[in-house]
């Protein structure tokens, strides 16, 4: 009889990446053991963001007909100038990115999207969860790799065949991955200011004012953005306003300095100003970005996600990317179920180019949407001659992308 362990995979984190993870190698035989710091599970942050190549395959492995009922499809991406509320650029969505990528764009909390995931892991008994469990030990031997996590001050020990870290920005798994390769995350200088208001409130009002209550809203301004959409069936608005600022203490959120979000907002509109102020109070998020050499180890190792390449959202790619990455190592594991080298260098050769073009996205986004002066008018003035459709034709290779790691095996 085969031991189970010749097949077991590894999961340690059970955010979008890691639960989206355990779906995929469920679904193509594996079982699984899923791995959790945290005692309960809690959606961090507020708003999601999911472009067609993510929900294309959410669709895949079951999880999107449970989202949709929470989720809504924003009819279009609006730019607006922050200081005169002038649009700048529309692009399409609703229907049109349907019919164009064959699958919807999605808002919605995150709390509905993990939701729909944990749903939808329930139905596979070939995924086991544990919670409470930190991970304390990564050791591989002639066969396995073994994991060693602490749970209510007792140890626990897995073995499986593959070991695979989604567990964020500041992973374990790839703490205790020695050598240069793998790295630390860094700071990247920026700072998300979230919030998420009642669509019946003072707030609210304040935003449909000077927003599209059906749209995703950005609100460009020199050394500043805001993006804005509804969530929650659109009882409410999440706001995530972007600015300069120091280092705080690692973790997730923590206390910044409400003047620095007051002093971006000078030469902003009334309106905007009166909505960041009712508003409050904003809870600050430290950007911290991940580059690493390799996502793979040959100790049996693989990182996901934020773990392996956490980026900034100015292209709203992180969760749609951990996506990608799950479905694609689980189809590469399985095509050669043997030889994890070889399915750890097509999925690199797959994964690489496009993250890296996706971050890319993001830092132009950044650029474009802070400028100041002469380079601001001429970013107003490209987007006054791209038609919406060329703005959508813009974003085909993202959200019409399809996995398949059978693309990237000519170079190996």
């Amino acid at each position: 009889m085969e031991d189970i362990r010749s097949r077991q995979v590894i999961i340690a984190g059970a955010g979008i990446a890691g639960l989206t993870a355990a779906l995929a190698f469920a679904g193509r035989g594996y079982p699984v053991k899923l791995i959790e710091q945290a005692q309960h599970l809690e959606a961090a942050g507020a708003g999601i963001q999911l472009s067609p190549n993510a929900t294309r395959i959410l669709g895949k492995l079951g999880v999107l007909d449970r989202l949709l009922p929470a989720a809504l499809r924003p009819e279009a991406v609006v730019l607006k100038d922050a200081g005169t509320l002038r649009g700048l650029a529309r692009v399409p969505l609703g229907q049109a990115a349907e019919a164009r990528w064959q699958a919807p764009y999605l808002v919605a909390h995150r709390a509905d999207l993990q939701a729909a995931l944990l749903a939808q892991m329930a139905e596979r008994p070939e995924i086991e969860l544990i919670t409470g469990a930190r991970v304390t030990g990564i050791v591989k031997d002639a066969q396995y790799v073994a994991v060693t996590a602490e749970v209510d001050g007792r140890e626990i020990e897995a073995r499986g065949k593959l070991l695979v870290g989604a567990d964020g920005v500041w992973s374990a798994v790839r703490a205790q991955l020695a050598g240069e390769d793998f790295v630390k995350s860094r700071f990247s200088g920026e700072l998300a200011w979230r919030v998420t208001i009642a669509a019946e409130s003072a707030a609210g009002e304040a935003f449909v004012a000077i927003g599209a209550a059906d749209c995703v809203t950005t609100f460009l301004h020199p050394g500043f953005h805001m993006v804005a959409y509804p969530v929650s069936k659109g009882r409410a608005f999440n706001l995530a306003a972007f600015t300069k600022g120091e280092r705080m203490a690692e973790g997730w959120s923590g206390h910044a300095d409400p003047a620095i979000l007051t002093a971006a907002l000078r030469g902003t509109a009334p309106g905007l100003t009166k909505l960041v102020a009712l508003a409050g109070p904003w809870t600050a998020f430290p950007i911290h970005t991940v580059e690493q050499k390799r996502w793979t180890s040959p100790q049996g190792i693989a990182l996901i996600g934020d773990a392996a390449h956490a980026m900034t959202p100015f292209a709203a790619q992180g969760a749609a990317m951990a996506i990608e990455d799950a479905i694609t190592l689980a189809d590469a594991i399985a095509d050669f179920p043997g030889d994890l080298p070889r399915s750890f260098q097509i999925w690199e050769n797959l994964r690489r180019p496009r993250v890296a073009k996706a971050a890319r996205r993001g830092a132009v986004n950044r650029l474009a949407w802070h400028a100041a002066g002469p380079v601001a008018i001429a970013r107003n003035l490209f987007l006054a001659m791209r038609s919406p459709d060329k703005l959508a034709a813009d974003l085909d290779w993202l959200y019409g992308w399809r996995a398949d790691t059978r693309q990237s095996r000519s170079s190996t």
